[in-house]
């Protein structure tokens, strides 16, 4: 027999999955219900309605995008490269976030509210690479380019098919980041 409550997290979590796996569309509280394996009237003892959840997720996408990242990327210290590549792993290499991120910007192409959402935690990524880049590079307009060369590389890399001509994809990827965060001559 299926529980008839579950917390708020372990919806928004599942949430976070479906979206991922299936876009804001494939949300659905049935569905959520069923693959939690729990009854669809527990949903409404934690939200008002499908839109709490959306905001809810989006909440804890951002919340867990943006300031864990940034707050783990200060803790570990480390040097400018170094807290910007910790910041792209953390963010665009994990299992976890990368397929929410990349959900998310697909579905910020129709919902102009996810959008401003959107804008606002790659405001956040941006500010951070101005900040770490600021500190080799005293051209702002050299930063501000090797501020979103950086960004487009970590989120474009995982739309690109190409071959390398024998390099690998990590070796290609690594030689674009120490050209991007290597200091001006």
């Amino acid at each position: 027999m299926p529980e008839r409550q579950t917390s708020r997290d372990r919806w928004i979590e599942q949430g976070l999955r479906t979206l991922a796996a299936g876009g804001p569309d494939a949300v659905r509280v049935e569905v959520l219900a069923k693959q939690l394996g729990v009854t669809k009237g527990g949903f409404y003892g934690s939200f008002a309605d499908r839109e709490a959840l959306l905001t809810a997720m989006l909440d804890t996408w951002e919340r867990e995008s943006t300031d864990d990242v940034l707050e783990r990327v200060e803790r570990e210290g480390g040097d400018p490269k170094r807290k910007i590549e910790r910041a792209g792993l953390l963010t665009f290499s994990s299992d976890r976030l990368l397929p929410i991120d990349l959900a998310i910007r697909d579905w910020a192409r129709r919902d102009e509210a996810v959008a401003e959402r959107l804008r606002r935690v790659d405001n956040r990524r941006m500010a951070l690479l101005r900040e770490m880049i600021g500190t080799f590079c005293a051209d702002p307009d050299e930063v501000e380019a090797r501020s979103v060369l950086a960004f487009c590389l970590l989120i474009g890399e995982h739309f690109l098919a190409a071959e390398h001509g024998g390099r690998t994809r990590a070796q290609v990827l690594a030689r674009a980041g120490d050209l991007i965060l290597s200091r001006p001559r």
